[in-house]
C-alpha cells in the first residue's frame, strides 16, 4: 500500500518544522552532492563538514513543501551574489533547502539530514560533482537528474503550481527570509582543500 502521508522534517533545535507532500522515489530525485559550494555551505553554517562524503539533496517542486512552524527564523545564505539561494534556519544553523533565486524556475533541494524518515525518499540516484584520482569531477546519474528536474518544473508552470511556493512572494518575486551574501574573502576562507 502507497504511503499517501507527509513527511516531516524539522531543523535541528526544532523550531523550524513542516511537511513535504508527496515524499517518495517518484516524487524526487534524491542526489548527494560533492561540490565544494555544499561543502562551503554546511561549513559556513557550523555544520559538520561532510567531506569526503557529500551532501544528501531531495530535489522536488516548491509546491510540495509546506513549513508548519517557525518561519520567522527563515533565512537565506548565498555564497557569491550569483549563487544559489541556501535556506537555514537562523535559531540553530540548520541548512533546510536550496532554491534558485527567482521563483519562475521551480526547483527546491531539500536536505536529507532534516527528514525525520529518509528512507522514504529512496536511494540516491545521483552523485554529483565525485572528485576522481586526476582531480576532475564527474557526475553519475546527471541525465536522470536533469530530466526529472525539468520534467518536474514543466509540470509545475503548466499547472501554475509553481505559484505556490513557501519561499517567495510570487507578486514581487522576491524571497520570503532576508539574504545574507557572503563576501570573496568569506567564500574564499571556507574550502580551501
Amino acid at each position: 500500500m502507497k504511503d499517501s502521508s507527509p513527511a516531516c522534517f524539522e531543523c535541528s533545535c526544532g523550531t523550524v518544522a513542516g511537511e513535504v507532500m508527496p515524499a517518495s522515489p517518484k516524487a524526487g530525485t534524491h542526489v548527494e552532492c560533492f561540490c565544494v559550494d555544499c561543502r562551503a555551505a554546511h561549513i559556513y553554517l557550523g555544520q559538520p563538514d561532510p567531506h569526503p562524503n557529500g551532501v544528501h539533496i531531495f530535489q522536488i517542486s516548491p509546491e510540495t513543501v509546506h513549513f508548519t512552524q517557525g518561519t520567522e527564523h527563515l533565512r537565506i545564505l548565498r555564497l557569491g551574489p550569483k549563487g544559489l539561494m541556501r535556506w537555514y534556519a537562523d535559531c540553530c544553523k540548520a541548512p533546510l533547502s536550496n532554491t534558485l533565486p527567482k521563483p519562475t524556475i521551480p526547483f527546491a533541494g531539500l536536505i536529507v539530514d532534516r527528514l525525520q524518515d529518509p528512507a522514504r525518499i529512496g536511494k540516491v540516484v545521483t552523485q554529483s560533482f565525485l572528485p576522481g584520482k586526476d582531480g576532475a569531477r564527474r557526475h553519475k546519474g546527471a541525465f536522470t537528474m536533469t530530466m526529472q528536474v525539468l520534467k518536474r518544473a514543466a509540470a509545475a508552470r503548466m499547472s501554475g503550481k509553481w505559484r505556490d511556493t513557501p519561499f517567495f512572494d510570487i507578486e514581487s518575486g522576491a524571497p520570503t527570509a532576508p539574504i545574507h551574501v557572503l563576501d570573496k574573502k568569506e567564500r574564499q576562507a571556507l574550502v580551501r582543500s
